[in-house]
């Protein structure tokens, strides 16, 4: 049988190999982001780290700008495993909207999301638009996910919404309260304030949003 119309081996492995070069470059180079900041992250010791060349990484992410921007995407993608609404429970509409609050708090009070997020902050001061690449990768992502979760939810009667992307900003909103903020300066809210919080926010929000 002829096989003069394969494509070349070289060609068929490129793309696995491709992948795996990407990934520890955007590996090694959340590391040194997370760690140093932004000003602080070369390029030229991503590349070492990474085992590749700076041409290898300008290839592929254009610029140091472009690294960033993937690198935040993949500890946002990395930390969002832990807050996923694709895990939620079943059971009434205010039970699982009470297990997301639950899962988004957990979330949001993880000791490296605090400091990746004050890291960020810091980072943003000095140039706004690293704080625009982390709402893309990262926030703003998460609320287009909730937003078109009510909206099923709407659609099969268990809500009232009209503006989607408005109910998940006040949801999100309620719970998180000003427990975040005191999170942010080094406070750590009681599991009693957060508890009462959280089914404050479920019961407010059905009040607006729910099916009488």
């Amino acid at each position: 049988m002829s096989i003069a119309n394969d494509p070349p081996a070289q060609k068929r492995i490129g793309r696995p190999a491709d992948a795996a070069k990407r990934a520890g470059i955007v590996e090694a180079a959340s590391k040194s982001f997370f760690e140093d900041g932004f000003a602080g992250t070369s390029i030229e010791q991503v590349a070492a780290d990474a085992g590749v060349s700076k041409v290898t990484i300008y290839n592929h992410f254009g610029d140091k700008r472009g690294l960033f921007a993937a690198a935040v995407e993949r500890e946002c993608e990395r930390m969002g495993g832990y807050f996923s609404l694709e895990k939620t429970p079943p059971g009434t509409i205010a039970q699982r909207l009470a297990a997301i609050a639950q899962a988004m708090v957990e979330f949001l009070s993880r000791p490296e999301m605090i400091q990746f997020d004050r890291r960020i902050a810091a980072e943003t001061a000095q140039d706004p638009a690293i704080g625009e690449a982390f709402l893309e990768a990262g926030p703003w992502r998460m609320k287009a996910d909730f937003s078109a979760w009510l909206a099923r939810a709407a659609a099969h009667g268990e809500l009232r919404i009209a503006d989607p992307d408005l109910a998940a900003e006040q949801f999100v909103a309620l719970a998180k309260g000003m427990g975040d903020l005191e999170r942010r300066f080094g406070a750590q809210p009681s599991a009693e304030d957060n508890e009462r919080r959280l089914k404050g926010a479920v019961e407010l929000f059905l009040a607006s949003y729910g099916v009488d």
